[in-house]
């Protein structure tokens, strides 16, 4: 529709030439799967606006300086860099003013602005550790009335060198997070420097989702749902519970969870347009889904999984079945990434220039060092990889609010990447 009401502009001349002619005018979408010991992954070394705006006569765009060219399917793209670099980046948030902010894994938080950046002080105490350090970012759905921006991650045990994941929230004054608030710490600090999960995603009601990973060591902490391991919890801005959570009376359940059986969630999203939630989940070796977060969902782990135990490549001691629709209480994935696709980092397309992709699902790879497009239907769902070897381990894929798509590449010296749907 652009690209014809560009055309009838330039025409418009001949138009109004032929206007006294009798005859009418023509109708015009890690984790680095590791070795048997599975140590880290770290090789050593809202809603945009409605689609509608799409076709508004906005005119031909510019090419972004610099820009790289990809094709994919639907759409070629361009790819620019926007800012950096960054020491192992894990998570992009944007701000009403237009600036970004971007996390370091090592413990560092960036302001974004024009591509100047400026490095925020104030952070609370954590570890930067294996998979931990500094992890999500996000902004407060009140910001521009409260100023509040929430921080996900791994706090260190002040009795010893164990650690769980966090949330803090804090306010943005210059250059500091000043008014520091620590908003939940999982309930069991653990040894293991792996699977934080962490990341969050606002929903309609001013409540959070935030993931927790299962810690690494011992898989059936996903099961025992009187540890926040191995689940997605659901708290008030604030931090409290929320008092219609799925399990909230029930003894045997922590009232923070929402769902549980989650393994490492590094990916979650949810559709401006549907409400839907969606997870990118890692497996084992393999096994690595995509499913909807839904309240008191069991997704199976380690229970049910389709990877397999690193040592021995056949399915691990404590899973009971390949099979989820075996067990009745388990909730099966909507999809399996094949081949294997260690997730990290997930957007769902609303809006922007992406005319084709609307409603699409892009998960990104650490050791598949790609984006997956993914398109969910009734029964099945499609698959393109997209970017493939372009910019190496994709630790975090978000739309931002004027729907281009932000890319963070897990590299000590990353830059954060802007790909547009070119004209």
């Amino acid at each position: 529709m652009r690209k014809l009401n560009y055309l009838t502009l330039l025409l418009l001349p001949f138009l109004v030439a032929l206007s006294g002619c009798e005859s009418s005018p023509p109708v015009d979408e890690g984790e680095n799967h590791p070795s048997p010991s599975e140590p880290n992954d770290v090789e050593p070394d809202d809603a945009t606006e409605s689609s509608d705006t799409a076709d508004e006569d906005v005119g031909p765009r510019e090419r972004p300086e610099g820009a790289e060219d990809h094709s994919t399917d639907q759409h070629d793209l361009w790819i620019a860099e926007v800012a950096g670099p960054f020491e192992h980046p894990w998570s992009v948030a944007f701000l009403p003013d237009g600036r970004k902010l971007v996390t370091e894994r090592p413990g560092r938080l960036f302001s974004v602005d024009d591509g100047e950046l400026t490095e925020i002080d104030g952070l609370p105490s954590l570890r930067a550790d294996s998979q931990g350090g500094l992890l999500d970012v996000s902004v407060g759905p009140d910001f521009e009335e409260d100023g509040w921006i929430y921080l996900t991650y791994s706090k260190p045990d002040p009795n010893s060198q164990q650690t769980a994941t966090a949330v803090a929230r804090a306010k943005l004054e210059g250059a500091s997070l000043t008014d520091l608030e620590e908003l939940f710490v999982q309930n069991r600090y653990s040894g293991s420097g792996r699977h934080y999960g962490s990341r969050i995603v606002w929903l309609d009601d001013g409540t959070f989702l935030v993931s927790v990973g299962d810690r690494g060591s011992e898989p059936p902490r996903a099961q025992d749902t009187d540890d926040h391991a191995g689940s997605v919890l659901r708290l008030n801005a604030d931090g409290t519970v929320p008092e219609d959570n799925p399990f909230v009376g029930d003894d045997e359940v922590l009232d923070e969870i929402y769902t549980y059986g989650n393994r490492n969630i590094q990916g979650m999203a949810r559709d401006p347009e549907t409400g839907d939630v969606w997870a990118a989940d890692h497996g084992p070796q393999g096994g690595d889904i995509l499913y909807s977060i839904e309240a008191g969902n069991n997704h199976g782990w380690p229970i049910f999984t389709y990877g397999m135990d690193y040592q021995t490549g056949q399915p691990m001691d404590v899973t009971e079945t390949q099979d989820p629709d075996e067990l009745p209480d388990v909730v099966a994935p909507t999809h399996q990434f094949d081949p294997s696709h260690p997730p990290s980092g997930l957007a769902i397309i609303r809006g922007g220039f992406f005319d084709n992709w609307q409603g699409n699902i892009l998960s990104g790879g650490l050791r598949t060092q790609e984006i997956r497009r993914l398109v969910v239907g009734d029964d099945s769902v499609e698959e393109e990889a997209i970017m493939s070897g372009v910019l190496g381990r994709i630790r975090d894929v978000r739309q931002g609010p004027g729907g281009e798509v932000y890319v963070l590449p897990d590299r000590p010296d990353a830059m954060l990447y802007r790909v547009e749907a070119a004209e």
